[in-house]
């Protein structure tokens, strides 16, 4: 094989992209704290960098697009709800003991 062969063959390997998350594992298990808050940092940065552009790109649509907005649940909604139904089977729980005990008693 030529260098000339070799040097295309090198070129057309796809380049394994590593993880940008590996690094901020690796800092922090060899606590290197600084350079893992670093990395955290740029990794939220990434993430909420993408996030707004979203958010912007929905709501330029419904500006000047006439899009309707979606109806997104809210999560603090869905909280308010298990705690009510975490109360109805606690009273569920509790109907059922008494039941249990006047039971026995008889």
């Amino acid at each position: 094989m030529s260098e000339v062969d070799y040097e295309e063959a090198a070129a057309q390997e796809p380049e394994v992209e590593e993880n940008p998350l590996a690094a901020l594992v690796d800092a922090a298990l060899a606590k290197d704290y600084n350079k893992a808050n670093e990395l955290f940092g740029q990794a939220i940065s990434v993430k909420l960098d993408d996030v707004m552009d979203q958010e912007r790109i929905k709501i330029a649509g419904q500006i000047y697009n006439g899009e309707e907005e979606e109806d997104v649940e809210d999560p603090d909604d869905s909280e308010d709800d298990s705690e009510v139904e975490d109360t109805e089977a606690e009273d569920d729980v509790d109907d059922a003991e008494d039941d249990d005990e006047e039971n026995s008693s008889e």
